[in-house]
This record gives C-alpha cells, structure tokens and sequence, in this order.
C-alpha cells in the first residue's frame, strides 16, 4: 500500500481514490496473471 500510495502522490492521484480501488485492481491483475499462468506445471 505504500509503494502505491507514493506513486499516487508521484502522478498526483487522488490517495482517497487509491486506497479505494487498489483492492479490485490488484485482484484482477491477480487473475490475470494465473490464467497466464500453466497450471499443474512445476509443482512439487
């Protein structure tokens, strides 16, 4: 939260608005890098 904060502050975002969407960006950026992802491959 705090790297995002500053590059917030660093292009003059809004902090409220940041703090407010972060949570659903970083879950779509999550999803998308698992469908990237091969699954079952590497593990274990």
């Amino acid at each position: 939260m705090t790297a995002a904060l500053a590059a917030a502050d660093a292009l003059g975002i809004d902090r409220v608005a940041v703090t407010e969407l972060l949570p659903v960006i970083e879950a779509r950026m999550l999803e998308a890098t698992n469908k990237k992802m091969p699954q079952g491959k590497g593990q274990g």
